[in-house]
């Protein structure tokens, strides 16, 4: 029987991207026992995946070193005949590099890739999708067709949600960590204003996230606007998003759980721009973002706390019309 690990600890939404990896391997090795390594509090996210064997978890704001160390020593005594990293950092290089594996796989970026058995060119810049990306790893025992990210919310996780889902709604993410990707709260609100009264609106997010939802619901009083801020796990965000007329997300993890649900999803880009790989991937999408040509944009891979320039004009030149039309 063979044995794969899978090694992705960055952040929620690449865990959700990574996803596909479990998925294709399944495909061809339908009897493998595939576990999938992630960071402490993204486990969930895994939860219900039937064609997982084992969900190793990384703790790393508590005896980061140590954990790490202890991982290592797991890794090496489950000899796994293919560890895949899909990151690009020398920790998990270091997981990878003396994992024991038979065939260890990973980016040419990553700082011990001298130590892989084989290293896979890698590029933000080639209007390739992170998800195309991450098969290029297994293509050679696979194929290269694209499979798609798949999240298992569970039946009690529907059943959880099933209340929200009584009238037409639509779900809003409209938290991101990075200023620059955060469609701003006061476009949210005028295009909420526009769209009929009959369509209830869910706010999603973490509690993190209240006090922006509120600010939000709060300038939106003759609408039905209802925050779920901290009221859902992802699985039960995942389970929203599905019967939805459409999931408004930032480029940000909200807009993966929409793909991997196969859920319609309209996601705004600020500062960032789809060719960079992380775009939306459901059958219905819309990306919307500034339709003025900015020499400012994209000023980044991952976002800014503030607008270089000052004007936040890939958000502010946005229209209300372009989101109201991604409803239909």
């Amino acid at each position: 029987m063979q044995k794969f690990l899978i090694i992705q600890t960055a952040f929620i939404g690449d865990v959700v991207l990574a996803t596909s990896l479990i998925e294709k391997l399944h495909q061809y090795f339908p009897k493998a026992e595939i576990d999938f390594l992630v960071r402490k509090g993204n486990e969930s996210l895994l939860a219900n995946n039937p064609h997982l064997h084992d969900i190793l978890i990384w703790d790393k704001k508590k005896y980061k070193q140590r954990n790490l160390w202890k991982l290592l020593k797991l890794i090496r005594k489950t000899h796994y005949d293919k560890v895949i990293n899909v990151q690009r950092f020398a920790a998990t290089g270091l997981l990878t590099a003396f994992s024991s594996a038979k065939e260890k796989i990973g980016f040419d970026k990553n700082p011990m890739s001298f130590f892989f058995s084989k290293k896979i060119p890698h590029s933000v810049n080639n209007n390739i999708h992170e998800v195309e990306r991450n098969m290029e790893l297994i293509k050679e025992f696979t194929d290269d067709r694209v499979t798609m990210p798949k999240l298992y919310p569970s039946e009690a996780d529907f059943k959880s949600v099933a209340g929200y889902k009584q009238n037409p709604y639509i779900s809003i993410s409209p938290a991101s960590v990075w200023f620059t990707k955060q469609y701003p709260h006061y476009k949210w609100v005028s295009f909420i204003n526009k769209i009929p009264d009959t369509i209830t609106v869910y706010l999603c997010g973490g509690t993190d996230d209240n006090e922006l939802c509120k600010k939000i619901a709060d300038a939106c009083k003759e609408k039905k606007v209802i925050s779920l801020c901290g009221k859902l796990s992802f699985l039960q965000s995942a389970a929203l998003m599905k019967d939805a007329l459409m999931n408004y997300t930032n480029d940000s993890a909200p807009m993966h759980f929409a793909s991997a649900m196969n859920a319609p999803v309209a996601a705004v880009f600020c500062s960032t721009v789809p060719s960079f790989g992380f775009g939306p991937l459901s059958d219905k999408k819309s990306i919307i973002e500034c339709e003025e040509q900015l020499d400012c944009r994209p000023c980044g891979l991952h976002g800014h706390a503030s607008c270089p320039k000052s004007h936040f004009n890939c958000a502010n030149k946005i229209s209300d019309k372009q989101l109201l039309e991604a409803l239909g």
